[in-house]
């Protein structure tokens, strides 16, 4: 058995900011760090929200992202890393995978992969021929959802490559709190206001809940990005009342004062907000994308509807709306689940899997 306390494992990532795939790689730092290995980080950006607090846990962060050229960033992280190899180079965005390849051939280190939504978006987004490599090049990858997994294994991936290593939420921070049952049920959308979200849609079930019921509803959209502005402006027409959060830094208190979660994206891999919301003791209605279906059982822990059908996602909302018990029942049945398979403390156990794999 792999001893993570003998191991030295550098992470390369493309960002810092306030995502997803940000947030799983503190936990899996921190969980290596106080298994005792060492741990170091190259980044491609400098001075974004993880860093800091990344720093505060002890670990070395080095900026390699000085030029836009990728050859030049290659250059930086052999020479950063040349004097003293680590054991596994390990990407965290699936645009870095490339840069872990070349870089642990060249220094004679093993690299691991990343896969972190649903493979076929990943490779649709870095282009026909980057893609493909960024995917199959990597003897190691690891990816947060079996859908990504099966996708991958569609674009040609070997099985035995690609391994599973699911991401954790932080059951002691994201827990749930005595509702006022008394007050409006308050829905949430969290999430980039990009296309990819598809934060319309939220809008639009809004505008069909207003239709079927006189219940009062609070709304609230949580989030930065590209598209606020039209959505705004989509919420104006629709004559729907949502008040838009912008970007919050304490997720945990936004959980607190909501019931309902909707997901509404077009695809992901097992996205941080349905955990966190479902840890926080939510309902979550979800679209049958990514990995959800694999942490959502519909009716049990949560609801999952087709992505196209708003009505029919308002029709499963106006049913929570009008019986609480059952908001009460899915949160703890997905709370109950979340700290049963996404707790912080299964993430040693499964790191060890993906290193004896990659150092194998």
């Amino acid at each position: 058995m792999t001893d993570l306390a003998k191991l030295d494992i550098c992470f390369i990532a493309g960002t810092l900011g306030q995502g997803g795939a940000e947030r799983q790689l503190f936990y899996i730092l921190k969980a290596l760090n106080e298994s005792g290995a060492r741990v170091r980080l190259l980044c491609l950006t400098q001075g974004e929200f993880w860093e800091k607090v990344i720093a505060e846990l002890g670990i070395e962060i080095a900026w390699v992202g000085q030029r836009a050229c990728k050859p030049a960033r290659l250059a930086r992280i052999i020479s950063t890393l040349r004097q003293n190899p680590p054991h596994v180079l390990q990407s965290q965005h699936f645009y870095t995978n490339l840069y872990a390849v070349a870089a642990a051939r060249l220094l004679g280190c093993r690299e691991v992969g990343a896969m972190r939504s649903d493979c076929v978006n990943e490779v649709r987004a870095s282009g026909a021929v980057l893609g493909r490599l960024s995917l199959l090049a990597p003897r190691t990858i690891a990816a947060n959802s079996r859908n990504a997994i099966r996708n991958a294994i569609g674009f040609g991936a070997s099985s035995r490559r690609l391994h599973l290593l699911q991401n954790v939420v932080d059951t002691d921070r994201f827990k749930p709190t005595t509702a006022n049952q008394d007050r409006p049920v308050h829905l949430i959308a969290v999430g980039r206001l990009d296309r990819a979200k598809r934060i319309e849609r939220f809008l639009l079930v809004l505008a069909h809940l207003r239709a079927l019921t006189t219940a009062p509803i609070k709304a609230s959209i949580v989030g930065e990005g590209p598209l606020r502005t039209i959505l705004e402006n989509q919420a104006a027409n629709l004559g729907v009342a949502v008040e838009f959060r912008g970007a919050v830094s304490n997720m945990a208190a936004i959980y607190r004062e909501a019931d309902i979660l909707l997901l509404t994206s077009d695809h992901e891999g097992t996205p941080n907000v349905a955990l966190e919301a479902m840890a926080s003791g939510l309902a979550v209605v979800a679209t049958r994308v990514g990995g959800m279906p694999d942490v959502i059982e519909d009716g049990k822990t949560g609801c999952l509807v087709d992505g196209g059908d708003e009505l029919s996602m308002a029709r499963r909302v106006l049913a929570l709306i009008e019986d609480r018990r059952l908001i009460t029942r899915l949160g703890c049945q997905a709370r109950d689940y979340v700290l049963a398979n996404h707790s912080p403390q299964r993430l040693p156990s499964a790191l060890r899997d993906v290193y004896e794999v990659a150092l194998s």
